[in-house]
């Protein structure tokens, strides 16, 4: 998981060039665009399409999405070995304008993993390493007293780190909830706002932050309003024994030292995510999805036993829009243009487990927010499939 590995996976898709490599499609910006109310899929000249061309289209766009995205995790294993899960995950929060919390010991190569992944995609990329001294305008900016050549005086404002696509937060639960406060309308509404003004953001825009499960000293937890901005919570676990022994073997190498080839750039990353977000979401899926919800609920009439004993607070809608784009996401990266139950249920955990918050009797029974969900998974029915009526 952090050097680079001495046998690479066969390459994938087209041969390299000099600039990204990305589908001849996407590069032209050829992406679906969204249906309207008849449900007609219109081209790039916004004139309607025969429905079997279209399908075929956005059929073929996907198949050429899959294969980016495989490319991608081929050049990330040319720094990083193994967490292909955790890789499909972020690649999914990026392509849904989603933010991802990384959470695993030290030495698992989290910072090596982002820093590598905005290389691949050619974008702009800043680190701030949170601190208990770290203050609010360290990330956001401050406004600085300048003199012109006349003799007056004015206010200039100096951009901070977080002007930028990707913004890796290290170690974000070592700094005071007042600096964590800084992110939460940039992670939200995309801006920031210096005194009487309010400033955009870059776009795309992504919050990737890191944090150590083991620290206790010196740390801050997150509040559950900044948790609830993540879209992903991801707990990045040991490497296997083939895993490990593969890092070993590359030990001494030096880290990041890999020519990582750029694949995508900011405006391919918005006609990709645009392609997503056009992704089919079946009324079933829907009623899955809500069910699924509000079953982490204590006090709604469907939530289990389990979750009224050992839950005092579920999760809220926003789960359920980050599971409808989680699914879309995983979809599209398996060249699928349906969200499938599937694609819900391989999402739940790390869309869930930092938005249910148990009492002291599951942590008295050794239940951890993780085995609650897959509990849940397990009790929630799936949807009865609409049957076929002949007419």
């Amino acid at each position: 998981m952090q050097d680079a590995s001495p046998s690479l996976p066969p390459k994938i898709g087209p041969s390299p060039a000099p600039r990204p490599v990305v589908p001849p499609q996407i590069a032209a910006g050829r992406e679906p665009r969204p249906a309207d109310g008849s449900g007609t899929t219109r081209g790039p000249g916004g004139h309607a399409a025969p429905p079997d061309s279209a399908n075929a289209a956005a059929g073929d766009l996907l198949r050429e999405f899959r294969r980016a995205c495989a490319e991608i995790e081929s050049e990330l294993q040319k720094a990083v070995i193994g967490q292909k899960d955790v890789v499909r995950l972020l690649l999914a929060s990026i392509f849904t304008r989603g933010h991802a919390l990384l959470e695993g010991v030290p030495g698992l190569a989290k910072t090596l993993l982002v820093s590598t992944l905005a290389r691949i995609l050619d974008i702009g990329f800043k680190r701030i390493q949170f601190t208990p001294d770290l203050m609010p305008s360290d990330i956001t900016g401050t406004n600085l007293l300048d003199v012109d050549e006349e003799g007056k005086r004015h206010f200039r404002f100096v951009k901070g780190p977080i002007w930028t696509n990707i913004l890796l937060a290290d170690e974000i639960n070592r700094t005071p909830p007042k600096t964590q406060a800084a992110l939460l309308q940039a992670m939200q509404e995309r801006e920031v706002t210096v005194g009487k003004a309010t400033l955009p953001l870059p776009d795309p825009f992504f919050v990737i932050a890191t944090q150590n499960p083991i620290e206790q000293e010196g740390t801050y937890p997150l509040p559950e309003a900044q948790l609830d901005r993540f879209m992903f919570n991801i707990k990045i676990d040991y490497p296997s024994l083939e895993e490990e022994k593969q890092i070993l073997s590359t030990a001494g190498g030096g880290q990041g030292n890999a020519e990582i080839k750029k694949l995508f750039n900011a405006e391919q990353i918005l006609r990709l995510q645009r392609l997503v977000a056009s992704v089919i979401v079946s009324p079933p899926v829907v009623e899955y999805t809500a069910r699924l919800v509000r079953a982490t609920r204590p006090r709604d009439e469907s939530a289990p036993e389990l979750v009224r004993e050992l839950v005092d607070w579920g999760a809220g809608p926003r789960a359920g829009q980050f599971l409808i784009a989680a699914g879309k996401a995983l979809a599209a990266m398996d060249g699928r243009y349906s969200v499938a139950i599937d694609d819900l249920r391989a999402a739940a955990v790390p869309v869930l487990r930092h938005r249910i918050s148990s009492n002291f009797q599951a942590q008295a029974e050794g239940m951890t927010n993780d085995r609650i969900i897959e509990k849940l998974l397990e009790s929630v029915p799936l949807p009865a499939a609409p049957k076929f009526v002949k007419r």
